[in-house]
């Protein structure tokens, strides 16, 4: 080291730390600027003053300070968020989904137990995010059925992801980018079970306590959307043509209604030139017939993702071919946008056959809502008047080109892109693959989680700008600044400082009271601080403190 003492450079790094949190809990600055910020301080000062090592070499030269940017725990964390968001592109843990909302109509307390459970469990097979984005509409879903407040069960359901998520290797990031600043630290890394047993109790005493207990102390608050007042409860209507791998082929209509359609109005059966009204007395559902029906929005999109066999389409009469909605270029995204015919609008007093919308448009219209008026006609027929709302499903370059079109206008708040169902199933395979990869040690977890990664892209499960949409910036930066900040306090001594304080204000070396001390430290800092950011600034201080014990960092120490 040359220019000055050890001690100097020690306190000197401890105060670009304590500036770091200081800024990151002021928020005055955003994250990225006060992470770029305290990586130049760094690098700055161990320019200027460099900490050498035996071989006269700058241990704190730029490319150790600039590692974290390319560290694998990082891209780890990264490309798993990838194959997270993979899975909610293509909804492939919908059907976990809809088969607790089967179970609710039995109990609705057990089946929002059974939900956290669910979530908890697959939280330690993928990244917890995606996880939670899943079940959050189930959850809303059951607190509507059983008239409870939904403010009572997010918490929990985030809760129970989160713990859930702690019990394997790549359930969080945080263990993700700890294990991998333990391989950079010469220490042995995690493996896919490595915390598995003590994780499950905590995450066991945990689910108890969110699922029972939090409840009951968490407010009672109204549900907050994003949809105006008013338009999740409009009803459109949808013309919907059953094709002949339909669950409901052979359904006869019971008392009026038909099963598998109790979330919507059946308002006519067109069988040929012959339409059936209520209330269909011995009406049997056959392939080809087109169904009139009224709902919401939501509930028309869950019966078309619940039943790949239903084509709704407005502008096409042959239910063997196949569904425009089904994306056919690798990479397409669909959007689902709800558009307004305009005044004096060109289309008014034509039908969708006459305006011929799909080929004219590349889009389809699955709704059509008329100021709450009953209409019991096909939507194809109906001639469209000024204010009249269609529900339009289309290709992004699709619904692009609607905005400027003169005779419709957008509602902008509706806006909202759809899942590629179909490929579901591919979505959870790749996801499978990985998972075993890790979990049987075939391959690495930065190349296991990569290869997932690519093969979302290239099999189109997800395109290049949701997977960059996945890849959250402030991640990115929060933890390279993390890195950088820990390699500093190894090299200048601060990590073995901060131990041996640990140490002496514990007043003992017994191992668990330590370990506590320790603990709380962390649980503080987190609080200003993200978790990825914490654990990986506290892994040098972790590791020193543990060697300090006479044990190794990954396993717990015997007593003294």
């Amino acid at each position: 080291m040359t220019g000055a003492e050890p001690g100097i450079m020690m306190w000197l790094t401890f105060a670009i730390i304590i500036g770091a949190i200081v800024l990151y809990a002021w928020e005055y600055f955003t994250l990225e600027f006060t992470s770029i910020a305290v990586i130049t301080a760094l690098l700055v000062l161990f320019y200027l003053f460099p900490v050498k090592d035996a071989s006269g070499a700058n241990q704190l030269d730029a490319v150790r300070l600039l590692a974290g940017f390319a560290d694998p725990a990082l891209i780890t964390v990264l490309a798993m968020l990838v194959i997270g968001q993979g899975l909610v592109q293509t909804s492939a843990l919908q059907r976990i989904a809809g088969d607790i909302l089967q179970l609710a109509r039995g109990s609705g307390k057990l089946a929002i137990g059974i939900t956290l459970l669910v979530a908890m469990v697959l939280s330690g097979l993928t990244n917890n995010t995606p996880i939670v984005v899943v079940f959050i509409p189930v959850l809303q879903g059951l607190t509507e059925q059983g008239r409870h407040s939904s403010s009572k069960v997010m918490i929990p359901l985030s809760y129970a992801a989160i713990l859930g998520g702690m019990t394997t290797l790549i359930g969080s990031s945080t263990n993700l980018l700890v294990s991998g600043s333990l391989r950079d630290l010469g220490e042995m890394p995690f493996d896919m079970f490595s915390f598995l047993v003590p994780g499950l109790v905590v995450a066991g005493v945990g689910l108890l306590y969110v699922g029972l207990i939090a409840p009951r102390l968490l407010p009672n608050r109204p549900a907050l959307t994003g949809i105006p007042a008013g338009a999740a409860g409009r009803q459109y209507l949808a013309q919907i043509t059953v094709g002949h791998t339909s669950q409901l082929v052979g359904h006869a209509a019971q008392a009026g209604m038909f099963p598998g359609l109790t979330d919507v109005t059946v308002q006519m059966v067109q069988r040929g030139e012959h339409a059936e009204l209520a209330p269909y007395e011995g009406v049997v559902l056959r392939p080809g017939d087109t169904l009139v029906v009224a709902g919401t929005r939501k509930a028309l999109m869950d019966l078309l993702a619940s039943d790949k066999g239903l084509i709704g389409d407005s502008d096409r009469d042959d239910p063997e071919s196949e569904s425009p909605v089904t994306p056919t270029r690798p990479g397409d995204e669909q959007v689902l946008v709800e558009m307004m015919i305009a005044p004096a609008s060109r289309m008014v007093g034509q039908n969708l056959e006459q305006i011929g919308f799909r080929r004219r448009f590349d889009c389809i219209v699955l709704g059509l809502q008329r100021r709450s008026r009953m209409i019991r006609q096909r939507m194809t027929v109906i001639r469209l008047e000024a204010g009249d709302v269609l529900l339009i499903r289309g290709r992004r370059e699709g619904i692009r080109a609607l905005r400027t079109n003169p005779d419709l206008l957008v509602l902008e708040w509706s806006a909202a892109e759809l899942p590629n169902l179909h490929l579901a199933r591919r979505a959870l395979i790749i996801t499978g693959l990985v998972i075993a990869a890790i979990s049987f040690n075939l391959l690495p977890v930065v190349i296991a989680a990569l290869a997932g990664a690519a093969a979302m892209l290239a099999l189109s499960c997800l395109n290049v700008r949701q997977a960059s949409r996945a890849v959250e910036r402030k991640v990115v930066m929060l933890v390279a600044a993390a890195l950088a900040m820990g390699h500093a306090m190894q090299a200048t001594g601060g990590a073995t400082f901060l131990a041996d304080l640990v140490v002496a204000a514990a007043g003992t070396d017994n191992p668990a009271i330590l370990l506590s001390a320790f603990f709380l430290i962390v649980a503080l800092v987190t609080n200003v601080l993200s978790n990825n950011a914490a654990a990986v600034l506290f892994t040098p201080i972790a590791v020193n403190l543990a060697h300090g014990m006479g044990s190794t960092p990954c396993r717990s120490p015997s007593p003294s």
